[in-house]
């Protein structure tokens, strides 16, 4: 079914789901939502499987125009949404029919949102997910950015089995603050040992600021030096989501959904799950700190983020 046409793209947006997993031995990352918590919550909303594909919207939303009747739900930082002109809740279903007009008046708060539609957004597959990864151009829609005149469809949905989520929201106490400056929790390794004592408080104890080089891929630092006990290179081994590497420049760099596979530069760090939607909301010129956590208050905070997900937390 087709669900709307594009009048103006916005910035950069694409279409993205959870990622494709399994084939990072084949130099594919995974990709996906930057701030996969608001696209799985909105697809919870709509009581889509949380793996269906959504359009992340960066800096601003996209215009569109509806072509059929639907409900949508938006998520993620508030890029002031409008349909018709009018003002448009955020995590929430709402109802819009066909020739409804959605625009936005740009960021009030974080830097990502996220448009779920009723059954999601159906393109092709690609490696099992329909995620755009854009150096590579593939997934999503031509694996490219949207464009003017861009027509996407919907997977089709009964609307008798949607009518019941018109209004279904979450509260207000649960949705995410999204501000400039954040506290970013990590474990540390797996390289910590290549990093002096010295290194390590200084990496703790800074403010860094995120750079106009950031990007899907990664998130560049501006701020103290973290020096190596030797070498900046390391074996070439596997790169996790949120690791944080130092280069030769002693600047740490926070790596994201579009990252490399494999990597030989020393990891002082990595990120804990919860906090990578965190990241997914900060745009460059925000600031933030590095605090130790272990592994086992790690996986606690992991499970504690999940209570947003709990469908009998979403009121009518």
């Amino acid at each position: 079914m087709e669900v709307f046409e594009v009048l103006w793209p916005g910035p950069l947006t694409t279409i993205q789901d959870l990622g494709r997993f399994g084939y990072q031995q084949y130099g594919v990352p995974p990709s996906g939502a930057m701030d996969g918590l608001a696209l799985r919550i909105a697809n919870r909303l709509l009581d889509n499987d949380e793996r269906a594909a959504g359009l992340e919207c960066t800096f601003s939303g996209p215009n569109l125009r509806f072509l059929s009747d639907t409900l949508i739900t938006i998520t993620g930082g508030d890029l002031a949404p409008l349909l018709n002109n009018h003002p448009l809740p955020m995590w929430e279903v709402v109802q819009v029919r066909k020739g409804d007009i959605l625009s936005w008046r740009g960021m009030r708060t974080g830097c990502r949102a996220y448009l779920s539609v009723a059954g999601g957004i159906d393109v092709p597959m690609v490696l099992d997910s329909r995620s755009t990864y854009l150096r590579s151009a593939f997934g999503g829609l031509e694996g490219r950015a949207l464009r003017t005149d861009d027509v996407l469809k919907s997977v089709p949905v009964s609307s008798e089995k949607l009518e019941h989520l018109i209004g279904r929201t979450v509260p207000r106490e649960l949705i995410p603050a999204h501000k400039g400056f954040a506290d970013i929790r990590v474990i540390l390794g797996p390289q910590a040992d290549h990093f002096p004592e010295q290194s390590i408080a200084t990496f703790f104890d800074s403010e860094y600021t995120i750079t106009p080089e950031s990007d899907r891929m990664g998130y560049r630092m501006e701020g103290p030096e973290i020096r190596h006990k030797g070498k900046a290179d390391t074996v070439s081994d596997g790169v996790p989501l949120g690791a944080v590497q130092v280069p030769g420049n002693c600047k740490p760099i926070i790596l994201m959904v579009d990252r490399q596979v494999t990597g030989g530069y020393s990891k002082i760090a990595t990120v804990i799950t919860p906090d990578i939607s965190k990241l997914g909301q900060m745009k460059p010129g925000d600031k933030i700190r590095f605090h130790e956590v272990s592994l086992s208050q790690g996986q606690q905070l992991l499970t504690a983020s999940q209570k947003m997900l709990d469908p009998g937390s979403f009121a009518s």
